[in-house]
């Protein structure tokens, strides 16, 4: 009997292994982009330059630092209007294909922008890309 025994018991935890192994994974809720994309391909932080065009003065000129703890720093001075540097700060976002950023705290005025190997593409209000003549006037170069 005693072999019988050992022989039950042994088939039973010879299923439970198998039944242990071959229960499905928990789902985690949060998804995070995969592949190769901007926010884990690229050098991203640093501060970024540039003009960005005015429709009532020379031109915008435009610091934004990005931090690894996704915070920012937006510097804009306006050409040929005043001489104030005007600073906005907080924090931003990656859309879910880690392509595009959103500057939070900032409203009527763009807050997005597509980053790029060494640039930022700032994107019209609809979050769309700038195209046409003007369009390379609305990057912002990598300084450091």
């Amino acid at each position: 009997m005693s072999k019988m025994f050992n022989f039950m018991l042994s088939g039973s935890i010879l299923i439970m292994t198998i039944f242990i192994g071959c229960t499905p994974k928990v789902k985690t809720t949060q998804t995070l982009p995969t592949g190769d994309n901007s926010m884990v391909s690229l050098d991203w932080s640093g501060t970024y330059k540039g003009m960005i065009p005015c429709a009532d003065c020379e031109g915008i000129e435009t610091w934004l630092t990005l931090n690894l703890d996704k915070t920012y720093l937006l510097k804009t001075k306006y050409k040929g209007k005043s001489e104030s540097v005007q600073e906005k700060s907080g924090k931003f976002n990656w859309n879910s294909a880690g392509s595009i950023i959103t500057l939070g705290d900032i409203v009527n005025a763009p807050n997005q922008y597509l980053v790029g190997e060494g640039k930022l593409f700032q994107l019209d209000m609809s979050g769309k890309r700038i195209t046409g003549n003007l369009s390379e006037n609305y990057e912002l170069k990598k300084v450091n």
